[in-house]
């Protein structure tokens, strides 16, 4: 079953708890702080339902159509289209939505592909990721994750008080039906918008801290679970004209809180496995399939940078300085680099031996590092070619609703390249992305979108064949000459 956007709206109304500050959220659809990104989201809906879109969106088994990445690959082809998938998605979005709905759904999909790492230590949970992946294909639902120890967990200390508040989700029972779940997790972005939560350990635990190795999935309205949304940038945009971006592209970000909150047995994955619970992702197709949809949607992210770079240097006449169409040559250079290592994923792609073929997790990472080490320098630039003419620009959309200022305003604005509404247009376009608080969050989250640098560098690590890099040297140093000996010494 493919939802369409009005389906998925509607799936948003479920008696929720989500919370700005100390105000509840009665509707999500309808609220100041979400409703221009829950159109967003409903428009992917709605563009993969569309039959047009069938081909690229969505496959067909036993007669029934599932999106294109809830596809376990099995051929090259397979994993084109899940790649083609990611980007006409990111395409829409402009890149701009890190948690759009084809994000951890690829991570279960990759789980799903080699169950039986959830029975390894000896648990019984194989059928349950089987039996979660069909669930969310066959209903087509929006799944965030919560994978990271909120801050307090460190020193897997607990706070006390009458009413029981922990730092750290834990297991804090269980009995027949399931286990029970207290504490706060986070970061679940664009949690206010999903179906359900998986909840997991990216971040390594030590084994003493079992209770705390716990993988699961919940829904949005179950009880006892609220949603605590940071500060929304949405409601602060004047107009779509002066913020396009944060009017419709603030996915939000959420911490979760847990009140004794039952999940059932079938709904859980891991229990008690500290180094289970993050090797299930590293171990299988999970975090490569999930992550090849992240490189392709900065890729889609980069690609809408150079446009609105290149048209700034138009507008500003400079396109045709040497000096600038260096910069924009690099920014080319570096748009195409991403593009093939995205490619290499599919060309260079793994056999896992069971059938399913998998995404070159090395050139996912590597791309990975890529993004984190690149955006800060992507962002200098286009601030670097905006120069002054972001603050040249009127106040806001109202000089075009008042007479007095309108035809001034079209008088002195415009050139002979661009209008004067297009010029503010462009530039608005551009502070949104690197000078609005819009544009601040967009720069943290790229930065620490897989973990902190040293933890996405340890992946490079961890995958490299050091065994054939050191071999190479070895061979080298067999073949160098000592004096005195014979080469056969």
């Amino acid at each position: 079953m493919l939802r369409t956007g009005r389906e998925f709206l509607a799936g948003l109304r479920d008696g929720r708890r989500v919370y700005v500050g100390g105000h509840k959220v009665e509707d999500v659809t309808a609220h100041p702080a979400f409703r221009g990104a829950a159109r967003t989201m409903a428009g992917l809906f709605d563009y993969k339902a569309n039959p047009a879109n069938a081909g690229v969106m969505s496959f067909e088994e036993n007669g029934e159509r599932y999106a294109s990445y809830y596809l376990k690959p099995r051929t090259r082809h397979d994993l084109q289209k899940r790649s083609r998938a990611h980007y006409a998605i990111a395409d829409q979005t402009y890149g701009l939505l890190g948690r759009s709905p084809d994000h951890v759904s690829s991570f279960v999909t990759g789980l799903a592909m080699n169950p039986e790492i959830l029975d390894r230590d000896g648990d019984e949970f194989a059928a349950n990721i089987t039996a979660y992946y069909d669930h969310l294909r066959e209903n087509d639902l929006y799944a965030t994750y919560a994978v990271h120890p909120a801050p307090q967990s460190k020193n897997a200390a607990l706070f006390g008080d009458n009413k029981g508040h922990q730092a750290v989700l834990q297991v804090v029972d269980e009995d027949r039906e399931g286990v029970v779940l207290n504490g706060m997790k986070m970061l679940a972005t664009a949690g206010v918008f999903c179906d359900e939560v998986w909840i997991g350990n990216l971040t390594p635990i030590a084994d003493d801290r079992g209770k705390e190795a716990i993988t699961c999935a919940v829904p949005m309205n179950a009880k006892g679970l609220t949603l605590w949304a940071r500060k929304p940038m949405e409601p602060h945009a004047v107009s779509e004209f002066d913020n396009p971006l944060s009017s419709n592209f603030d996915e939000s970000d959420v911490m979760l809180i847990f009140e004794n909150v039952r999940v059932p047995w079938e709904r859980v994955f891991v229990h008690d496995r500290a180094a289970l619970s993050r090797e299930i992702y590293i171990e299988t197709a999970s975090h490569t399939l999930g992550n090849h949809q992240s490189n392709v949607r900065f890729h889609a992210k980069l690609r809408f940078i150079a446009g609105i770079v290149h048209r700034i240097a138009q507008s500003a006449g400079v396109d045709g300085i040497p000096v600038v169409a260096e910069k924009l040559g690099r920014l080319a250079a570096w748009e195409a680099s991403l593009g093939g290592m995205i490619q290499g994923q599919i060309q260079d792609c793994e056999d896992l031996g069971n059938g399913y073929l998998n995404f070159n997790r090395r050139y996912m990472y590597a791309a990975l590092n890529w993004c984190q080490e690149h955006y800060p320098e992507i962002i200098a630039m286009m601030r670097e070619l905006s120069g002054g003419s972001v603050f040249q620009m009127p106040a806001d959309v109202s000089v075009l609703e008042n007479p007095e200022t309108r035809d001034i305003f079209h008088d002195y604005w415009t050139t002979e390249a661009e209008s004067a509404v297009d010029r503010v247009k462009l530039y608005r376009l551009a502070w949104d992305l690197y000078g609005s608080e819009f544009g601040a969050r967009q720069q943290q989250y790229e930065n620490f979108f897989a973990g902190p640098s040293f933890i996405v560098r340890n992946h490079s690590f961890r995958e490299a064949p050091w065994s054939s890099f050191d071999g190479m040297v070895d061979r080298m140093m067999d073949a160098i000459a000592v004096p005195g000996q014979s080469r056969e010494e």
